[in-house]
């Protein structure tokens, strides 16, 4: 008995060992302490990166909010190299750009990497320009929701489910039954709702005829360069073609100084969460998952 629960304690003393070798290799990365806004010397352009699928937003959203107020800060550059994601927080952003641009008064360019594409693009259209690479993956402009039917599988493994809603379309989009023929109307007409949102919002930022924007609003995939050919974007360039022209619309010239944020240190509880076990799930996976059900402006193929 003395010998298993020593054992034990060996045990747990090696796993906190772990946790703490971890979280020091992860935290390194960050650099320290949170550095906060330092005033600029210069005036320059706030450079931030919009990567990968749009969950949350807040990546971007809080730099946005916390550096493009600044006096020094004279105008905005954004990578953009996104699939989309879901529609509120793609929505956010594009609210958050058109604040910058319409009360603040500030340019913001973006420049369009391997992808802007669905929410990607939502985005990209509040810029003041958009400057692509010929190659890059552009419009997808639509919105999906996908849903899954697993009732089979509960069929076999003998699981009965039961709701009890105060709606009709409380439990709508259950995984336990098919969808209804009702449900998938009251689906499809949310859908178009906020596909009419998204070309408003296009209409509202973009010099292109309607009749262009509706005929390439079915959610089909266009490169670069036919995105400037269309309207869609305004020039094809590179990164640096797109800071020569921030730091034009910003009045500092083609060779601006350019303030990248650091990186937040996250905490130990976020680093804990970060961690990458051998038996946890694949990313792909568990963002497919957490994305069953919302309303998406992504490209197809992403989440298959």
């Amino acid at each position: 008995m003395g010998f298993l629960k020593g054992f034990v304690t060996v045990c747990a003393a090696i796993f906190f060992i772990f946790v703490l070798i971890s979280i020091g290799a992860m935290s390194s990365q960050f650099g320290g302490a949170n550095p906060g806004f330092k005033t600029l010397s210069k005036d320059s352009i706030l450079n931030l990166t919009l990567d990968g699928v749009i969950i949350d937003g807040k990546n971007i959203l809080e730099p946005l909010r916390k550096y493009a107020k600044e006096d020094n800060i004279k105008g905005v550059l954004i990578q953009v190299n996104s699939p989309g994601g879901v529609v509120g927080p793609s929505q956010e952003i594009y609210s958050e750009i058109m604040y910058i641009k319409t009360v603040l008064k500030k340019p913001v360019v973006v420049t369009c990497n391997a992808m802007a594409a669905s929410g990607g693009y939502y985005v990209a259209s509040a810029a003041t320009k958009i400057v692509t690479n010929p190659g890059t993956l552009m419009g997808s402009i639509g919105v999906i929701m996908q849903f899954a039917d697993l009732s089979k599988l509960y069929d076999w493994a003998k699981v009965k489910t039961y709701s009890i809603t105060s709606g009709a379309f409380k439990d709508a989009g259950a995984q336990n039954r098919p969808m209804t023929e009702q449900e998938r109307e009251y689906f499809q007409s949310m859908i178009d709702e906020v596909q009419g949102q998204f070309v408003k919002a296009i209409l509202a930022n973009r010099k292109i005829a309607d009749y262009i924007v509706e005929k390439y609003a079915d959610g089909r995939i266009f490169t670069g360069a036919t995105a400037v050919e269309l309207g869609f974007a305004d020039k094809v360039g590179t990164y640096t073609d797109a800071l020569k022209e921030v730091g034009k619309l910003a009045g500092l010239g083609d060779k601006p100084e350019v303030f990248t944020p650091a990186k937040k240190r996250p905490d130990m509880f976020e680093l804990l969460g970060e961690m990458k076990l051998p038996f946890a799930e694949t990313k792909p996976f568990t963002q497919a998952l957490e994305l069953i059900g919302k309303p998406l402006a992504i490209m197809p193929g992403v989440l298959n």
